[in-house]
């Protein structure tokens, strides 16, 4: 597999800035490598126990066994104000967007959550199958992870054992997972995560273009096609999912992502 070599660029993106279609600079698997060291990777193709892991995951984020949470974003509140509608009529003229948490949630005071806790979605019978699948194919990412950088596996391993209690931790690497429908995602950065380790973000879609993840610092956007595993360092710099653009009504774009959390430690 061939290794990206990345290198900083200057830009002016800014976090909370609007991620606009562009095309995708990465559309191949490789390594991630800069200064020096691999950082991630990117892979089109997926080993067949995984791919038929995250198969029956994204079927089963699809169906109504799993609850979801629905998304309203700026562009909805901006369509009310632009043509003078209700929330509902601005909704109905916004691509849905859905997502589900899995693992551990930390708290927020501020939403009436003092507490660290486990989703709730653990508790409804109907998505045991979506938690089992997922759990699998956790375990499988991180198998590659300790495939394609043995180092980085370590470390974080070692890290999430010093610093998350058992019960919030998702495989040996995690704290979280969040699947994400048709959800484009402004620029950010995922500063609330682990310092010194890597997401994985797995890609399901049909017949949808976008939905890419934009890294200004490197200038590359990564395709992020159908059946893909993207490892990246979500916490060290900003980015964002570009526009999704849908070909018919039944298109979609799923992300089904695992990431570490700071603060499960008290």
């Amino acid at each position: 597999m061939k290794t990206l070599k990345l290198e900083l660029n200057e830009h002016n993106v800014k976090i909370g800035s609007k991620c606009d279609y562009v095309p995708p600079t990465v559309t191949e698997s490789c390594l991630l490598e800069y200064d020096g060291k691999v950082i991630g990777f990117y892979l089109t193709e997926l080993p067949e126990k995984l791919n038929q892991y995250l198969n029956i995951a994204n079927n089963e984020f699809l169906s109504k066994n799993v609850p979801k949470s629905l998304l309203e974003r700026s562009d909805v509140y901006a369509m009310q104000k632009k043509y003078g509608i209700s929330r509902a009529e601005a909704k109905a003229r916004n691509t849905v967007q859905m997502s589900t948490i899995l693992g551990g949630v930390l708290a927020k005071p501020h939403l009436r959550r003092p507490y660290n806790s486990v989703s709730t979605v653990h508790t409804h019978k109907k998505a045991k199958t979506f938690i089992k699948a997922m759990l699998l194919t956790c375990k499988e990412s991180e198998k590659l992870i300790k495939k394609y950088m043995p180092e980085q596996y370590e470390s974080q391993k070692k890290l999430i054992e010093e610093t998350t209690l058992p019960k919030y931790r998702f495989g040996e690497l995690f704290t979280s997972s969040i699947s994400n429908y048709n959800i484009a995602a402004p620029f950010h950065q995922d500063r609330g995560n682990l310092k010194n380790t890597v997401n994985v973000i797995l890609t399901k879609r049909k017949d949808t273009k976008g939905g890419a993840l934009c890294v200004p610092d490197f200038n590359h956007t990564f395709e992020q096609s159908n059946n893909s595993i993207l490892v990246y360092p979500a916490w060290y710099n900003i980015h964002g999912v570009t526009k999704i653009i849908m070909q018919n009504e039944e298109a979609y774009r799923n992300s089904l992502i695992f990431y570490p959390l700071n603060g499960f430690d008290k």
